[in-house]
């Protein structure tokens, strides 16, 4: 497959939303962060980041954004056009929820427990 970006699909528990423009993701995991010395580099420390799916969405007559917001436990999957899908877990809604009228963007940021891409 030679395409490697464009549509994307977002859905939390199986609800399709609207995507709007960029999506970001990671996937969680450890980040390495080098430990230097006046000497040399010493090595790395490690610790865990958080795993989230981010971006916006476009409002509808039919999206209870309040609902969206109290999420505390669901799935949110990232469908991508190069074929894969990402998977959070265990995902809380966590962005402020700031809404435009002009475009209907609302933000969106999803943190989970885990994440993962499937092929």
């Amino acid at each position: 497959m030679n395409r490697r970006a464009g549509t994307v699909f977002v859905k939390v528990d199986a609800r399709q939303y609207d995507a709007k423009g960029n999506f970001t993701y990671n996937l969680g995991g450890e980040k390495k962060t080098a430990i230097v010395g006046a000497d040399r580099v010493h090595g790395f420390s490690a610790a865990p980041q958080v795993a989230f799916i981010e971006g916006a969405i476009t409002d509808a007559a039919d999206l209870d954004v309040a609902a969206m917001q109290a999420l505390e436990d669901g799935t949110v999957t990232l469908e991508l056009a190069n074929g894969k899908t990402v998977v959070l877990r265990n995902a809380w809604h966590a962005s402020e929820g700031n809404a435009t009228t002009e475009q209907g963007e609302i933000a969106v940021r999803w943190e989970g427990l885990s994440a993962e891409e499937l092929s």
